[in-house]
């Protein structure tokens, strides 16, 4: 299977919903269904903090998660866990500066797509030179789902990045919502990602669809 395309790789960055258990107020499955109805174009498992699922917990629930996403034609990445992507044959993973290097990431998971969060031009350039296909650039603004998050960038980064010439593409990520989600949009983003801004939302679908409306 060949690397995905750059353009091909924007379009499905436009709605990027990241969720695991632990962001749920409803079961998982309904979530990304509902989301999914909304219009949310690639799915990120994250499965992270306290009561978080581990082993075959953690297996079933991103199987049935990809069987829904897989139907429906939606982009299924992982994060961070390498073994897991493979085991289930995701489309793709998304690791932080934290995680494996990305250049064995890539070793290991062959054309699957590879998202990485960068916060500077250098991390980005090094992260290009290992096999990125798409850059997580954030926090873009306030969040409370991640505790170990760096500085508020705003959309200075990106703006930045786009300055220089950067022409790989670029999902914001941090505390967006439907009222801001534009301006990260117009800063040079190809698309926004978004937690609890769907998962905790009251109508998941329509929270959804207002993200997706303000990003095409």
């Amino acid at each position: 299977m060949a690397r995905i395309s750059a353009h091909e790789l924007k379009q499905f960055l436009k709605v990027y919903f990241i969720m695991g258990s632990t962001n749920c107020s409803i079961h998982p499955i309904q979530v990304i269904e509902n989301a999914i109805e909304g219009g949310i174009t690639l799915f990120q498992y994250r499965e992270k903090g306290p009561g978080a699922l581990q082993g075959e917990q953690k297996y079933i629930l991103a199987k049935h998660l990809q069987s829904i996403c897989r139907s429906n034609g939606i982009p299924f990445i992982v994060n961070d866990d390498i073994e897991l992507a493979l085991s289930i044959d995701a489309d793709g993973v998304h690791i932080g500066q934290e995680d494996e290097s990305a250049e064995m990431v890539r070793k290991r998971i062959g054309d699957k797509i590879l998202g990485v969060s960068v916060h500077s031009y250098e991390e980005a350039m090094a992260a290009l030179k290992s096999g990125s296909d798409y850059f997580g650039l954030g926090p873009v603004f306030p969040t409370y789902t991640k505790k170990d998050t760096t500085p508020i960038q705003g959309t200075t980064l990106i703006e930045e990045f786009r300055k220089r010439g950067i022409k790989t593409p670029i999902v914001g990520i941090g505390g967006i919502t439907a009222e801001n989600a534009a301006t990260v949009m117009k800063a040079g983003a190809d698309g926004i990602s978004v937690i609890t801004a769907i998962s905790k939302a009251k109508s998941i679908t329509d929270a959804a669809r207002e993200l997706r409306n303000n990003v095409f």
